[in-house]
């Protein structure tokens, strides 16, 4: 792609270590973010001029696997339809053959994780905490009424971004999310162990399991601590979790309010309501919509 100053010579540009098939992103090495199958470094789209994220999946985790790997390719394809203020945009997606990684470009929020945010913002209003909270809520909403229905599975504080300067928070790491038709059930256990609902154990779930994890997340905003962080270990998690033991951090919540709100998102799935039965709730009564409401779309 054509370059205003292309005098890759320039000692004062920082380099890139690869460029995406067409020229239009570069990766830089600084790292953002690591996972267990997936790194996010960040990057440049010299197009737009903007910093992006380059997320690189290691496919050899599912050399084993290649349905895996054909599922994983097109369900990104797929992600790169969704159109939702509350949603990281994906911009690009490739398969490098001879790297054997997944590529693709998102963009990339300002201030980070949301977990890392509100530890570094400890003294925040809970009308703040319910703005960040709706904001989730409307980006569920859109991925569970999406055609087909797109569920997370693995909601939690450390994959909700933030840009600070406008407090907008966005959902993101859609890497584990499962695309299912409507009223169909999904099979396979993914997810942090803190946030996951009893049934994604019993490997059949719908997309109210993100719900359950919402109910977490919004604990861990309003108390800052991890739920379960009293056990060491997954076997005692899942122990309490299938048992229905609530978390400890549950009873340092003292408004009685905010404590029923999440108490209402950790109910059995019956009866847990849907994002967008939460968004009718009474608990985002002083809450207005942004003024920017309309403006929902990736550019």
């Amino acid at each position: 792609m054509p370059s205003v100053c292309p005098d890759s010579s320039d000692k004062d540009s920082e380099p890139f270590v690869e460029i995406d098939p067409t020229g239009r992103y570069g990766r830089y090495s600084e790292l953002l973010g690591s996972g267990a199958v997936k790194k996010v470094y960040r990057a440049f789209d010299q197009e737009e001029g903007i910093e992006v994220a380059w997320n690189q999946v290691k496919l050899r985790h599912f050399s084993n696997d290649p349905a895996t790997i054909d599922r994983l390719y097109s369900e990104v394809r797929l992600l790169r339809s969704l159109t939702n203020r509350n949603i990281i945009c994906l911009y690009n997606v490739w398969r490098d053959e001879e790297r054997n990684t997944l590529n693709f470009i998102t963009e990339v929020c300002t201030s980070g994780n949301l977990r890392e945010y509100r530890k570094k913002h400890r003294h925040v209003s809970m009308k703040a905490l319910k703005k960040w909270s709706k904001q989730i809520l409307k980006g569920l909403d859109y991925l569970h009424t999406h055609e087909p229905c797109i569920i997370h599975r693995d909601l939690n504080c450390s994959n909700l971004f933030v840009n600070g300067n406008i407090g907008q928070v966005k959902i993101g790491d859609l890497g584990l999310a499962a695309i299912v038709g409507k009223n169909h059930s999904a099979h396979s256990i993914l997810g942090t162990p803190e946030y996951m609902a009893p049934e994604l154990y019993e490997e059949d779930y719908t997309e109210i399991v993100d719900i359950y994890s919402f109910g977490m997340c919004v604990l861990e905003m309003v108390t800052l601590e991890i739920p379960y962080s009293e056990c060491d270990n997954i076997a005692k998690i899942y122990k309490k979790v299938s048992s229905g033991v609530r978390p400890q951090a549950l009873s340092k919540v003292r408004d009685p309010e905010v404590r029923a709100f999440i108490e209402n998102c950790l109910a059995q799935p019956r009866a847990r309501p849907s994002a967008a039965d939460l968004l009718k709730d009474s608990f985002f009564d002083e809450i207005d919509d942004d003024e920017n409401e309309d403006n929902n779309a990736c550019s």
